[in-house]
């Protein structure tokens, strides 16, 4: 499995200028890919591997692409290419896509080392060293250590728009490393569980718990008090680019609250549960439509589904997305769709006569279509009714105190 740890940075002022000269360096080489990409014929280049093939002849036209380290170099021209191909991805798919543009230094502000070039050192303490070829040493908040059986795969440096150093290791973990899974035969409705993702509260499960939303009206008061100063300034000025890091700062804020709520949740749900069922969602089309599209992208629907599938490798949980079409409309009891406005926080069947919170329906049937594509079916000693406690336990999302624990 591939993840990432990422940690702040402190270059001297020296090397923080060597950095920024790097990788303006590797700035031009991306677009200098663009323009061979579309000025020279197909045989020769359309694919990283070739194209690395031009890079002596680049040094010897251009002395200045000897300065930076030969692997990082073929990285950014991979990293053209990888841009290519999410490009045409995203048009088979039907999205309306242009082009790749000329990269200007405000758009690219970092680089990557693949395979060596970068050594880790003196990670002891809180801080460690990180040595990268032709460019020195530099210090990193080393907050988290990184797992032995893990190896370092690449490093990339970037600058953030608030001025910060970030360095993020790209690890790799071979799967024989990672807990075993129970056994599907030992999984029932007591140790598994089905989310839905919902409005009123962040997760509604299927055993009666609900988690409420991560409150940021502070954050975000403050971030339009913040943008409208930065309207009155003279753009490219130094009061105009002091006070865009400041709105920078906040938002950067408000990702890392998100984040960081998203760990503790998805680490609790992979701690608690053998197995962790969740909808497919279809985020990018939910933001295109009508109504609550800021919400929707606040949540990071998408992000908080990466995170858990990634925790349930580490912890060795089943994490299971199922069909979200129809969870709220469908009867979890007897499987009639009854249509609801969204106003309708209950659901009552009309054909059954059963009865329970909007959300805790969706989460019931999740679990159940969960087990479903798991090849299990839902187990008939465990009828939905018992399934469902009587009172739904609602938790704050300020009782979100600390990494995989919850206070109630």
């Amino acid at each position: 499995m591939k993840y990432s740890h990422r940690y702040f940075a402190l270059p001297t002022q020296e090397i923080a200028e060597r950095l920024e000269n790097h990788i303006d360096i590797h700035r031009q080489a991306y677009n200098y890919t663009r323009y061979e990409y579309t000025h020279i014929e197909a045989e020769n280049i359309g694919s990283a591997y070739k194209h690395h093939d031009r890079l002596t002849d680049w040094k010897h036209e251009f002395p200045v692409f000897r300065e930076v380290h030969s692997k990082a170099l073929q990285r950014t021209v991979k990293r053209f290419y990888q841009n290519l191909s999410n490009l045409k991805s995203r048009k088979e798919k039907g999205i309306q896509v242009g082009k790749l543009n000329w990269k200007s230094p405000r758009e690219f502000q970092s680089m990557t080392y693949s395979q060596s070039g970068f050594e880790l050192k003196n990670t002891s303490g809180r801080n460690a060293t990180l040595w990268l070829s032709k460019l020195g040493n530099i210090q990193i908040r080393y907050h988290r250590k990184i797992p032995d059986m893990a190896l370092i795969k690449e490093v990339t440096v970037k600058k953030e728009t608030t001025g910060d150093w970030f360095v993020s290791f790209g690890l790799e973990i071979d799967d024989s490393e990672f807990p075993e899974k129970q056994d599907l035969d030992s999984l029932s409705t007591s140790n598994s569980v089905g989310i839905d993702l919902g409005i009123l509260n962040y997760i509604h499960t299927s055993d009666g718990k609900a988690v409420g939303w991560l409150n940021l009206e502070n954050e975000y008061s403050r971030l339009r008090r913040e943008q409208q100063k930065l309207s009155r300034k003279r753009k490219g000025s130094y009061n105009y680019e002091k006070q865009r890091q400041k709105v920078a700062k906040i938002k950067r804020k408000i990702r890392r609250k998100v984040i960081d709520y998203q760990h503790k949740l998805t680490t609790w749900l992979v701690r608690e549960y053998d197995a962790v069922f969740v909808e497919d969602l279809d985020v990018s089309g939910m933001l295109q439509s009508d109504g609550n599209a800021k919400n929707k992208q606040d949540v990071a629907w998408r992000q908080f589904i990466t995170l858990l599938e990634y925790k349930g490798e580490l912890y060795g949980t089943y994490i299971v997305q199922v069909e979200a079409r129809g969870t709220t409309k469908e009867c979890a009891s007897c499987s009639v769709e009854t249509k609801k406005p969204l106003w309708v926080r209950e659901h009552s069947c009309p054909a059954c006569g059963f009865q329970c919170d909007r959300d805790a329906n969706a989460s019931l049937n999740i679990l159940q279509r969960g087990f479903t594509e798991l090849g299990l079916g839902w187990p008939e000693s465990t009828p939905v009714e018992t399934a469902l406690p009587t009172d739904t336990h609602s938790v704050s999302a300020k009782r979100v105190v600390e990494t995989g624990s919850f206070k109630c």
